[in-house]
């Protein structure tokens, strides 16, 4: 199953943000979509997204930034995929034209077990969990510190 590019942003975001916590740092969108390799725009659009699910906190101002909710950090990963792809089916068989094979087909029942199979293995686990490896917490999320003069 291939997530949309939407979902994956989301899923990036949530990862450094995660990763970003146990530094303590004020993480913003820019921070994130240097991070992720993508736009600020569509990291934006995914951390809303993040933010009326309940995942993620938002402050805005100076002292501004994001900031994952006990939620965000507790939330499993297939239920967050879940809410971010929708119900869709793997394939469409009964779409404008539909499929010549759909009466005695059992491709379409093969697949939507097998979506459930990845949604359950995502279901093991947390972002917290994905968000733990080293190589994550190399990527500067905020700005260095000006020294004082």
């Amino acid at each position: 199953m291939q997530l949309t590019r939407f979902t994956d942003l989301a899923l990036r975001a949530m990862m450094l943000l995660s990763a970003g916590e146990s530094d303590d740092q004020r993480v913003t969108t820019r921070h994130i979509a240097a991070g992720a390799g993508a736009s600020e725009n569509h990291i934006a659009k995914a951390v809303s997204r993040l933010v009326e699910l309940g995942l993620v906190e938002a402050r805005r101002g100076r002292v501004g930034g994001l900031s994952l909710t006990e939620a965000g950090r507790t939330a499993s990963v297939g239920w967050l995929v879940r809410e971010l792809e929708g119900d869709r089916e793997v394939v469409t068989c009964d779409g404008g034209a539909p499929c010549p094979l759909l009466a005695g087909c059992r491709l379409r029942r093969a697949l939507a077990t097998a979506k459930e199979a990845f949604y359950a293995e995502l279901d093991r686990y947390t972002v917290s969990d994905l968000a733990r490896s080293p190589a994550l917490t190399v990527i500067p999320l905020a700005p260095p510190a000006i020294p004082a003069r």
